[in-house]
């Protein structure tokens, strides 16, 4: 959301119905290394996700469209290109390019548990920084589009040295997944 890596004409809030945004790939190229893997973000079915939409280029389309393979598809690989109708906030409804996560991919970490989601983003860093700057700037571009995602925003502040919540009355804590879901 916050670099889409080329000048767009417009750029719209938008949502993507059926599919949610999840920390669900193993990063081994932009936020972390095959030995040191960090966690990313990808799309999964169902729900809905709220997000941007930016405009391609005319001009320039052909060499937007290779730097979009290059960059979602060629290096870490774990996207799989597709188009879905987008519901823009102006009521529009509108066909656009989307990664999805391919689930048959190696890289493909699924739904893991807290502390391991904690893990691998507190040790990612690769070739466009660290995961927890990835976890921070989604949170932070999420909250200038007014939307907030309480567990995203516990796994930015926890993941960053925060205190992990405990459970009122001595229970056990429940178990939480590093996932967003927003409709």
């Amino acid at each position: 959301m916050w670099n889409p890596g080329f000048a767009t004409p417009e750029t719209q809030a938008a949502r993507l119905q059926g599919w949610h945004r999840a920390f669900c790939i193993y990063s081994e190229h932009y936020r972390g290394t095959p030995k040191k893997p960090g966690l990313i973000l990808g799309l999964l079915p169902g729900g809905s996700c709220r997000g941007l939409a930016h405009r391609l280029p005319a001009a320039t389309y052909d060499e937007v469209r290779r730097y979009l393979i290059h960059r979602e598809i060629d290096n870490d690989g774990v996207y799989e290109e597709t188009v879905r109708p987008i519901h823009l906030d102006n009521g529009r409804i509108v066909p656009a390019l989307v990664y999805l996560a391919d689930r048959s991919h190696r890289q493909f970490a699924g739904k893991l548990p807290a502390k391991e989601a904690l893990k691998l983003i507190r040790q990612g860093h690769g070739a466009t920084g660290s995961s927890l700057e990835y976890v921070q700037n989604t949170v932070r571009n999420l909250g200038e589009l007014g939307l907030r995602d309480r567990s995203l925003e516990m796994l930015a502040h926890t993941a960053a040295g925060g205190a992990e919540p405990r459970a009122a009355s001595g229970a056990r804590p429940r178990s939480r997944t590093p996932t967003s879901r927003r409709s």
